[in-house]
């Protein structure tokens, strides 16, 4: 599959950031875990996965030195997901 690398940004497309940030975000088809630039535009994703999966890849990120993403929505294409790795239960 194609992944898109570029961003619209003030209605221009614009590489997507550097930074390597990580987040899980709840999707139609269940919890996806992604690395994010620092606009939450993705750069990379798993496959939608049962909610603790995508935790444990989230965690795993964070151990090898992966910063978290600290917004509130990821953005994939058009369509923008809530970032939910800090909620409970």
């Amino acid at each position: 599959m194609l992944t898109l690398t570029t961003k619209k940004k003030d209605g221009q497309f614009v590489p997507v950031g550097e930074e390597n940030l990580v987040a899980v975000i709840k999707t139609h088809d269940g919890h996806v875990t992604v690395l994010v630039d620092s606009d939450g535009y993705t750069k990379a994703q798993s496959k939608p996965l049962e909610k603790n999966a995508a935790l444990e890849i989230f965690e795993k990120a964070r151990r090898s030195g992966i910063v978290e993403y600290s917004g509130n929505t990821v953005e994939i294409w058009t369509e923008q997901y809530p970032t939910v790795q800090n909620e409970s239960g």
